[in-house]
């Protein structure tokens, strides 16, 4: 946008300064010889074909305007069939395999577990090698549990490759589902983190489940998931895990303690210094302070057998066992508390394979509300990709109307005549016709390039508009009738009419064809303004004509038959 608007800018400068005096230095009419100019082969067969048809509008008016209508309403029903998404997605040439284990697993188990999972990634021909990250880093930039593993993948050149993208895609999961106790998704480098500083999840689409009890989240999440799984397009489902992590839990008896004399603080000091470990003193080494820590050897506190077996010192001196004491055994409890907005969270994630992410969350929510009970105070949200486009729709909802107002206001304050301004803005929605065609038969969605598409659309309508209107009132000034201007004006202004269209359509053929990275963002941008310049063009060119010639002359009656 701000691109396009300098482009604007500096083209308007141009057009109002050195424009007229290039003008006057190469448009110099030779004496004796007539400044009309003449028309080429090519445009001797457009007026050939444009003329009739534009007479033909001329005569039956009613019947140009319906179809015109007619046209616009099967393109207002092929609308709600265009899928929605937030952005086309991008392949960056890369792929990312997010995995998740056990949340209670160790860091030297999590390593193991992986291991025969790449060896089995690199069984496929078009992988060259695998870069792994397990855990957070040092600094912790990136706060992943040691369950979680993010697999880069090598690739070989895409020319090399004799399969596609999708089917290598299609290898990798075969390849994963070999394995049990994981749950998997595939990213792209760019994506996964662009996803995750958005919306804090890494897939397209994200329901997030919020309540208190983590056991209620636990089993509605379950049933949630399993519902998205048998959603047509779901690929990649997982969810967060909220219980699995081992919890050593010592429950002291307090009658017991009581009798022996025994503070709680006593064993708390015990147990901590016996398993977590207490800093008694400091080692000063080179004017660095190094923390002296103490506790028992790992033989002396590895299960709940042996901490039992730890003497807890009596107030006259003797010991006593701990398992005397306190009931001590191992228990699942919650991996990890996430809040959101001070409410408890669950997230299921899902990946949306050949069909639109707007759809697909409809589906998942209309699902939802008719298949799984939430008790007051649980509810559920949708963000990831989804998210994106909503606030992005939001965003275009608001802007667009403004917009056109805007250029309303414009056209009034430059013709003076609200019919006028009229015309011209009704362009607008016959300029749509081809753009949600194209979008519609060539399988895009409507997506932010494609709403960059329409406004782009929108523009060139208009100024093809402007083009025709403010001829049709210069030929009125010079003395001719409303019919015999529009006529005139339609086959002067065939010329620079179509030079627009063709000159902004050629501009977007390279973007149409090209295959490279970043070209699934510039596609629909193209086949919705080259679609749609062919429509507009066609309808700016007959029916703009026909409507000014009959609104005018109603006009024109109306007021001889006031006066």
């Amino acid at each position: 946008a701000i691109t396009i608007t300098f482009a604007l800018i500096g083209s308007l400068i141009l057009s109002l300064t050195v424009i007229p005096v290039l003008a006057s230095l190469f448009m110099r009419v030779h004496s004796g010889q007539h400044a009309e100019q003449s028309d080429g082969r090519l445009m001797r067969v457009l007026k050939f074909l444009y003329l009739p048809l534009m007479e033909a509008a001329l005569r039956f008016r009613k019947s140009a305007v319906l179809l015109a209508l007619i046209a616009l309403t099967a393109t207002a029903s092929l609308f709600p069939h265009i899928g929605k998404e937030f952005m086309p997605i991008m392949d960056e040439g890369s792929t990312v395999i997010l995995l998740e284990k056990d949340p209670a697993i160790t860091l030297e188990k999590s390593l193991q577990k992986d291991a025969p999972i790449q060896q089995a990634m690199m069984e496929l021909p078009e992988v060259i090698g695998v870069t792994s990250r397990t855990g957070a880093d040092e600094l912790r930039m990136d706060p992943m549990g040691l369950n979680q593993t993010d697999n880069f993948l090598v690739t070989a050149p895409r020319e090399e490759w004799t399969i596609s993208l999708q089917q290598f895609q299609d290898n990798l999961r075969e390849k994963l589902s070999r394995f049990d106790d994981i749950d998997y998704a595939f990213s792209q480098p760019i994506d996964m983190r662009v996803s995750e500083m958005l919306t804090g999840v890494r897939s397209a689409m994200a329901i997030k489940l919020y309540g208190d009890d983590l056991a209620v989240l636990e089993q509605k999440a379950s049933e949630i998931e399993q519902l998205v799984k048998n959603i047509e397009g779901a690929v990649d489902v997982f969810r967060t895990d909220i219980s699995g992590q081992q919890y050593l839990q010592i429950d002291i008896d307090q009658k017991t303690i009581a009798r022996y004399g025994i503070h709680v603080e006593d064993i708390n000091a015990l147990v901590e210094t016996a398993i977590g470990g207490r800093v008694v003193t400091e080692l000063l080494e080179n004017n660095r302070r190094i923390g002296i820590l103490v506790r028992y050897q790992e033989k002396d506190r590895s299960s709940p057998a042996v901490i039992k077996k730890m003497l807890v010192s009596l107030p006259n001196g003797t010991k006593v066992s701990l398992g005397h004491l306190a009931s001590v055994e191992v228990v699942d409890g919650p991996v990890q508390i996430i809040r959101e907005s001070a409410k408890r969270q669950v997230v299921i994630q899902a990946n949306v394979d050949g069909r639109d992410v707007v759809g697909f969350v409809d589906e998942v929510r209309s699902s939802i509300e008719d298949k799984v009970e939430l008790a007051t105070g649980y509810y559920v949200t949708f963000g990831g990709q989804f998210e994106n486009q909503q606030r992005a729709a939001k965003r275009l909802a608001l802007v667009v109307p403004i917009a056109i107002v805007l250029i309303f206001f414009m056209l009034f304050t430059t013709f003076r005549s609200l019919l006028q301004a009229g015309v011209i803005i009704l362009n607008i929605p016959f300029a749509m016709i081809g753009g949600v065609v194209s979008l519609y038969y060539s399988g895009l969605y409507l997506s932010v390039p494609a709403s960059v598409g329409f406004i782009t659309l929108f523009g060139v309508a208009v100024l093809n508009g402007v083009v025709m209107v403010s001829y049709f009132n210069q030929l009125r000034q010079s003395g001719l009738s409303i019919v015999a201007a529009v006529r005139k004006g339609a086959e002067r202004r065939l010329r620079p009419v179509l030079m627009t269209a063709m000159i902004a359509s050629f501009g977007l053929l390279p973007l149409l064809a090209a295959t490279g990275p970043g070209s699934e963002l510039q596609r629909p941008l193209a086949v919705v303004v080259i679609g749609g310049l062919f429509t507009s063009t066609i309808l700016t060119l007959i029916l703009l004509p026909t409507l000014y010639a009959w609104l005018e002359e109603k006009l024109e009656k109306k007021m001889e038959t006031s006066s």
